[in-house]
């Protein structure tokens, strides 16, 4: 049962990203229909740089619903359960976790927080019980198991003791909308830090994708230009309202 680390791939987002957002954005500005622009569109006909000035221009307004026909797709792995609680929080999105009824938990991986790996005698009573975890679910199975609960059926039972440091993987959607109130919560320094972190991660990989959305996204001090959180939680990196 080895401590691991979180990883985030892009698996998918929602081609021409830019053109698309444009386009939403110009039907609800012009007299004409955006179908037949569509075409000219994905035939270059309209400057890449000329559809990033438009789009920054309207979102700076604060008219930002059109984003939303864009969403990106990341698979997810190395995250605890107390992560993934915290991730599905975020409403407006699609989620798949690895199941702990399907998947057997004999031998989990698990999450390490930092300030526990750097006390040598925190982290080895931490690891001592997750191996006390780890022996209590086998035990547990291979008794139901023995009395006629199998497969699933002594996998729902037994892990009722793993903990939230169990290692889970997920596929999750959203769109641009919902990713930059995601960024905004979750990149913000009173963020727990796994959940932080991993915001840290996909924000770096839309911000490659479709760097006109979101060059600018990230804690939500970074676009007010202070710290809506009150001089008792600012980290200190923007003044306060105040």
């Amino acid at each position: 049962m080895p401590a691991v680390e979180s990883r985030v791939e892009l698996l998918a987002h929602t081609p021409e990203a830019l053109s698309l957002i444009f386009a939403a954005f110009r039907q609800c500005y012009h007299k004409g229909f955006v179908g037949d622009m569509w075409p000219k569109l994905l035939a270059g006909e309209v400057d890449k740089d000329k559809q990033a000035e438009f789009v920054c221009n309207v979102l700076e307004s604060g008219h930002t619903s059109p984003i939303e026909h864009v969403s990106f797709t990341f698979a997810i792995e190395g995250v605890s359960r107390a992560l993934t609680h915290q991730l599905v929080r975020h409403r407006i999105a699609s989620y798949s976790q690895q199941s702990q009824r399907y998947v057997d938990g004999s031998n989990f991986d698990y999450i390490l927080p930092p300030h526990i790996g750097r006390i040598p005698e925190a982290r080895e009573r931490f690891e001592k019980f997750l191996d006390e975890v780890g022996s209590a679910y086998r035990d547990l199975k291979a008794i139901l198991e023995e009395n006629g609960r199998r497969g699933p059926k002594a996998n729902e039972d037994a892990r009722f003791v793993l903990p939230q440091a169990a290692e889970s993987k997920i596929v999750v959607s959203m769109n641009c909308r919902t990713l930059i109130n995601f960024f905004e919560q979750r990149c913000c320094m009173r963020a727990q830090w796994e959940i932080r972190g991993l915001a840290m991660k996909m924000l770096a990989l839309v911000r490659e994708a479709v760097p006109v959305i979101f060059d600018a996204a990230g804690a939500k001090c970074e676009r007010l230009g202070y710290c809506p959180e009150g001089e008792k939680f600012s980290c200190g990196r923007y003044p306060t309202r105040d």
